[in-house]
């Protein structure tokens, strides 16, 4: 089993962690096969209110 030889000092493997764990990745975005616009995969399209062909939200016009 694998023992370290010397003590790793917080600021090193801060630095470390710092290159890789923490940063942003970018949203990976699909387009709506019903409207086209782009939305989050797996989701309900904000635009349309289609998923997987269906209509799931219908929209509400305010004042009629």
């Amino acid at each position: 089993m694998g023992v370290p030889k010397h003590k790793v000092a917080k600021t090193k493997s801060r630095m470390r962690k710092s290159n890789s764990y923490y940063k942003v990745k970018p949203l990976a975005m699909s387009t709506c096969p019903n409207c086209g616009s782009l939305k989050l995969p797996h989701r309900v399209c904000p635009e349309c209110g289609y998923y997987k062909g269906r209509q799931i939200l219908t929209r509400v016009v305010q004042g009629e």
